[in-house]
């Protein structure tokens, strides 16, 4: 489990990745389901070692490989930057510079309004649903 001479903490790992993804521990408490809590995840997220079936889990509703969580380390993350982009080489920064980046706002716009044709269907589904039922009972009373 170490690595570097440097053991990894796997907790603080969890907590590293729900930052990145703007995630609240509330909000990663709600998707693992009613048995967890902010309290359960801020207590999680001290531990140094996780067991692998709640590792699992919070991998998945992390949208991470769970090796993601079990293995990364800071340090050597940090490393590999530094190794890569020198303050001494100004042509090595400028390459991982990009003067051109590829947001597209309207990808967002249309995300959004794919979801809500989603939703829009899911409704429009269950409305005939209940269309079918009540028409069910009139019949029946007849």
């Amino acid at each position: 489990m170490a690595t570097d001479n440097h053991k990894i903490h796997q907790g603080r790992n969890v907590k590293r990745f729900r930052e990145v993804l703007g995630m609240k521990q509330e909000a990663l408490a709600d998707q693992l389901g009613e048995d967890w809590s902010q309290k359960r995840i801020s207590m999680l997220e001290n531990k140094e070692l996780i067991e692998d079936d709640i590792l699992q889990e919070l991998a998945k509703a992390l949208k991470v490989p769970a090796e993601a969580i079990k293995n990364f380390n800071e340090e050597t993350a940090f490393n590999v930057i530094n190794n890569t982009f020198t303050s001494n080489d100004t042509s090595s920064i400028n390459n991982g510079v990009n003067y051109y980046p590829t947001f597209n706002p309207f990808d967002e716009l249309l995300r959004i309004s794919n979801e809500k044709d989603e939703l829009y269907k899911a409704l429009l589904k269950e409305k005939d649903e209940k269309i079918v039922l009540l028409q069910r009972f009139l019949d029946a009373g007849k």
